[in-house]
């Protein structure tokens, strides 16, 4: 097949390209050009501006079996694309968040945001916070696209590569013996790895026929309290976990109520994840 993806140098993309090539896909990236990246000949290089209306038209100028967009945070990058892609793409495959479900306190299923009678409002990236970005671009890609959409809903994602340093944070905090500001010890997550990420992402642009909102997520959750106890195990150290403290001591994961995705839509189509509690407890420990 002969793939686009936008933003394919770190993290997920990067292990998504890596898969692609491997299947042997015809691959090119879309990216800003400011990471260097050591697929050497194998892929085909563009450097762009997301924002840039121009610069997607460029990429249109050709036709695509997939176009992976990993970088989409609004409804105007959301509407350039479908201007430019027009015609132009078999299956787009766009990547969503858990942050466009508002819901808490229970597992979400695809049902609970509706994409497709959510109210267009426009504006780039800068006018909304992550969640409404995201919601909103769901909401422009499946009211108005004329070619096939999956909207792939990841909760946060985990890995040896993770560049944000979100669970670095709290080993970090508790091998220093500081605070960690947490509202719910007792709330449930759930999360994905980086490489599950990738390979969902393999599979659902290139292997199925899946299109709409779909949570992917791995089986099982972790309450809050259970994932600092196995920091605690693996540093030897207690944490110190506290509701209120400074807000630059405030966890990533620091929700009020429960929020993890239900991942049956996913399963029933022929995905089988890895379960959450063989692999959490391993990164851990690779991280120490």
């Amino acid at each position: 097949m002969k793939i686009l993806v936008f933003g394919g140098t770190r993290f997920f993309g990067k292990k998504l390209v890596m898969r692609l090539l491997a299947d042997g896909h015809d691959v090119t990236i879309a990216t800003r050009g400011k990471t260097a990246d050591d697929f050497g000949d194998s892929v085909r290089r563009v450097k762009i501006k997301r924002e840039a209306r121009e610069d997607l038209f460029c990429l249109a100028q050709e036709k695509w079996d997939v176009v992976y967009d990993n970088i989409c945070f609004s409804p105007q990058d959301a509407l350039y694309s479908i201007a430019a892609f027009r015609d132009k793409v078999g299956k787009y495959v766009y990547t969503s968040s858990l942050s466009v479900y508002r819901m808490r306190d229970r597992a979400l299923v695809e049902a609970d945001f509706d994409p497709f009678h959510y109210e267009i409002v426009t504006g780039s990236r800068e006018d909304f916070d992550y969640g409404e970005g995201k919601r909103l671009a769901e909401a422009v890609f499946f009211q108005k696209a004329n070619f096939p959409v999956v909207a792939v809903r990841f909760p946060i994602v985990l890995g040896e590569d993770d560049y944000t340093g979100r669970l670095e944070f709290h080993i970090n905090h508790v091998q220093a013996g500081e605070e960690i500001g947490m509202p719910n010890e007792e709330a449930e997550m759930g999360f994905i790895s980086s490489d599950e990420a990738a390979d969902f992402l393999v599979w659902i642009g290139t292997k199925s026929d899946v299109v709409g909102p779909i949570n992917a997520a791995s089986n099982s959750v972790y309450r809050l309290s259970e994932l600092m106890n196995l920091i605690e195990v693996a540093t030897g150290k207690p944490a110190i976990v506290e509701v209120n403290t400074e807000d630059n001591d405030d966890s990533p994961f620091g929700v009020e109520k429960t929020y993890y995705l239900d991942n049956a839509k996913a399963n029933e189509a022929g995905f089988e994840f890895r379960d959450l509690r063989e692999w959490l407890p391993k990164l851990i420990d690779k991280k120490i």
